[in-house]
Formats: structure tokens, sequence, C-alpha cells
């Protein structure tokens, strides 16, 4: 994925070491919590129009909405793995889709059908 920030191109150096590992736009699930996270994230740092890019690519994707199901096996992971509730919702997500976490988010280092990136690898 690429961000640009002073109109400068930054692409992310975990993607590039990683990305025959990272599927097409037609297999990413992409939760809505991540979509909020994203835009905070994005709107704070780099301003509103990256973070509307970034967004537009999402949507570009399989986005999931949270519902009731996926909130109930969110509160069961919480209270399996001590997650937040933000990341317990993103990992009940995956679970609930059979499909594989993708992150560099420590806090899912080590959980089933995780592949997590080391940031500094």
């Amino acid at each position: 994925m690429q961000i640009h920030k002073n109109g400068h191109r930054v692409e992310s150096t975990i993607f590039l070491r990683n990305r025959d590992r990272f599927p097409d736009k037609q297999h990413c699930i992409v939760p809505t919590i991540v979509q909020l996270e994203l835009s905070k994230w994005l709107n704070r740092e780099l301003g509103e129009d990256e973070a509307d890019r970034v967004i537009a690519y999402t949507q570009k994707c399989v986005v999931v909405p949270l519902d009731t199901s996926i909130a109930l096996l969110a509160a069961d992971l919480h209270r399996e793995y001590r997650l937040a509730t933000a990341d317990a919702i993103v990992y009940a997500t995956a679970r609930h889709q059979r499909a594989e976490l993708l992150t560099c988010d420590a806090h899912f280092k080590g959980l089933p059908d995780v592949a997590f990136y080391s940031k500094s690898a």
C-alpha cells in the first residue's frame, strides 16, 4: 500500500517485504472498525485527502460490518485472549470470515490464524 505525505509517496516497508503474501483486493477483508481506525490516524497524521484516498481503497475490498454474531464472538475472544475491544472485533471478523489475519500489531502475535509481520524485521 502506498501512502502519500507532503506530496511524496511512502511505501510501507512491511508491505514491500511481504507483498507476495497479501491478497488481491477482492480477497482482502476489511472490518469497518479498521476503516474507523485508519480514518482517525490518517486524518491526524497525513490529512483528510490521504485519509479519503485510503478509505476509498478499502471500499474496493470486502468490507465486513460489525453485526451481532461478530460482536458476540469478539466478546468471547476478548475474554479468551485479553484483547482490547477494537482488537477483539478485528480478530473476530477474521475468524468469522475464516480468514487469516495479517497484522503488524504485536497484540495478535502468536494467536491462531494470525500472520504477524514485525515492524522492525
